[in-house]
């Protein structure tokens, strides 16, 4: 943990012209499978100008890491703060409904709840839109039970969260399993021909409402895209071709063990553009149709940044942009996410606070999806756990250039690791010979396994480890 917990945030609300009595509302927005192929984060893309703008008045995090390359988990360590593998069943996709009644202390949502915030969660926040399990999603029970004031899914022509959530135009469901339903989709048609539009309408619906009560609010927004298949309105694939896109990546799949996988979730889909695993060709329409999706769901984003600008909630509001992890364009011979490689674990992170000081400026620091509850608990001046794994991000809300604990943790099935300012390693907890050593400085595609040859750098990373993933005692 930093030693400079909380110095930030007295510092940032020391020097605010906000009122004292007046506690800071929170806008999260989370996005599915977002990698960071985002102007704010590569000058050459131009897909986001509206993240774009909310960059530039915030502070963006280039090195942020997700715990866990799959969204339920991912998002249990971001709404409890904690490291995964902490308790049974919190690794995979239903980590928050199998852990909740488990954890020491209350999710983000619910101890904003319980100091007198109205709480509301509009998409995907947890793992299913709308937070419920049961049949398509639509009724009970909760995923996280006694933090939502309100939590919905709006799901138009599709009926059930289910449906929406991996939805084709106009209330088309996926097939089953994917079923060979193409991977892309770009229909005639308006905003709300695919569900980010139905929920981007609940957005600021619940926004305009909220902002005029007079109350604080912690409002998240959740939204699908570009989660696939790679589905959005046709204009936003109408400039396609105009996409800049990255050097294409080193397509094959390494010689040693590695956290390697077929890419099933991605071929459980028809592939309607070819085969990106034989053809370069059909790789880079996949990614513009994918960076097509990231387009439309900046202009969801706009809107709501838009409303909430206009709205009387727009001087005292903390708005924050999350990824819920990477997702890998061919890098290793991988279409998808769920491995632990720097692509799948590396996604955006914007905060954006009352009278930020040095708006956009970037911070280089490696930090966390833990980090985030901290930081947001400190801004509202609430106490924080004292289980918590996170560290508050408000040296460098204060600071860009402020430094913090500077490693990253994570884990995917059996396999843990860490990322520090110039190493990855990769280890595994059932067999001790296991290791995967990745120079970033100069290997930053992480293509060469220095682990024999670098014994010193992975023993010292690998002594890191073990802390960051005890299991919790009952």
């Amino acid at each position: 943990m930093s030693n400079l917990k909380g110095v930030g945030i007295a510092m940032i609300f020391m020097t605010s012209a906000l009122h004292a009595a007046e506690r800071p509302n929170v806008l999260f927005i989370a996005v599915d499978d977002l990698r960071p192929w985002l102007g704010c984060y590569d000058p050459a893309l131009n897909v986001s100008p509206n993240i774009d703008r909310l960059a530039q008045g915030s502070r963006l995090f280039k090195r942020h890491y997700v715990q866990v390359p799959t969204c339920g988990a991912s998002r249990c360590s971001l709404m409890y703060g904690r490291y995964p593998a902490r308790l049974p069943d919190d690794m995979g996709n239903e980590a928050i409904a199998k852990s909740a009644v488990k954890q020491p202390h209350a999710s983000l949502p619910a101890l904003f709840r319980q100091n007198g915030y109205r709480t509301i969660s509009v998409g995907k926040i947890t793992h299913h839109p709308g937070g419920n399990g049961g049949r398509g999603w639509k009724n009970g029970p909760e995923e996280l039970p006694g933090a939502w004031d309100v939590s919905i899914m709006p799901t138009g022509p599709w009926k059930v969260p289910e449906a929406a959530m991996h939805g084709y135009a106009n209330g088309v469901p996926r097939k089953r399993g994917g079923g060979r339903s193409p991977v892309t989709e770009f229909a005639e048609g308006d905003d709300k021909t695919y569900p980010d539009g139905w929920i981007t309408e609940e957005v600021i619906s619940r926004l305009k409402n909220v902002s005029e009560s007079g109350k604080p609010f912690f409002l998240a927004a959740g939204f699908i895209k570009p989660h696939l298949p790679f589905a959005a309105p046709a204009r936003y694939r109408n400039g396609e071709r105009s996409f800049t896109l990255p050097a294409p990546p080193e397509g094959k799949q390494p010689a040693y063990p590695t956290t390697w996988h077929p890419s099933l979730e991605f071929r459980s889909y028809g592939l309607d553009r070819g085969d990106p695993f034989k053809s370069a060709e059909s790789a880079e329409s996949y990614r513009r149709a994918y960076m097509a999706c990231i387009r439309y769901t900046d202009t969801q984003i706009g809107k709501v940044l838009t409303v909430l600008a206009e709205s009387p909630a727009a001087r005292n509001t903390v708005v924050v942009l999350w990824g819920d992890h990477g997702w890998l364009h061919g890098e290793h011979g991988i279409w998808g996410k769920h491995c632990l490689f720097e692509e799948a674990l590396h996604s955006p992170l914007i905060i954006r606070i009352p009278d930020q000081k040095h708006p956009g400026m970037k911070s280089n620091e490696i930090v966390e999806t833990v980090d985030i509850y901290p930081t947001l608990a400190e801004l509202a001046g609430i106490d924080l756990p004292s289980t918590l794994d996170g560290r508050s991000l408000g040296p460098q809300l204060v600071d860009a250039g402020a430094l913090g604990d500077a490693a990253a943790f994570g884990a995917w099935q059996d396999k843990r690791t860490v990322r520090d300012d110039r190493y990855r390693l990769i280890v595994s907890v059932s067999d001790p010979h296991y290791a995967e050593l990745y120079d970033h400085q100069r290997d930053p595609g992480e293509l060469s396994n220095l682990a024999l040859l670098q014994p010193e750098q992975a023993a010292r990373l690998r002594e890191l480890i073990p802390e960051h993933f005890k299991v919790q005692k009952h």
